[in-house]
């Protein structure tokens, strides 16, 4: 939807494009890994600041506990949880949020 401003310049309006890729967004997951339950929401519905709070891109602790607190973290590192692990838990989580492997959380977004 395109609305005119009086000074000539083109406000667009993308609410409802935004809306509509939040509702089509996979459905959250629940992942279950050495007697931990935790449930992920897809990557893209994760808060924006998220990306200011990583160390980098691979930074998946932070992402984690980002997303799913730092309690749930805690009992994931007391479990003996291992870096394959983290890795294991990243691959599935991105497939499940619809990113191919290779593909950039950051650029899917765009």
């Amino acid at each position: 939807m395109t609305t005119k401003k009086p000074a000539g310049r083109e406000v667009v309006s993308l609410d409802s494009l935004a809306a509509q890729k939040r509702e089509a967004l996979p459905e959250a997951t629940t992942f279950e890994l050495h007697g931990v339950e935790f449930t992920l929401e897809p990557f893209h519905a994760l808060p924006m600041d998220l990306q200011e709070r990583m160390k980098g891109p691979e930074d998946y602790l932070g992402i984690l506990r980002v997303a799913l607190g730092p309690e749930k973290v805690k009992e994931m590192v007391d479990t003996g949880y291992t870096i394959s692990d983290m890795n294991l838990v990243a691959e599935e989580w991105m497939r499940r949020s619809g990113i191919e492997p290779g593909e950039s959380p950051a650029s899917s977004a765009s």
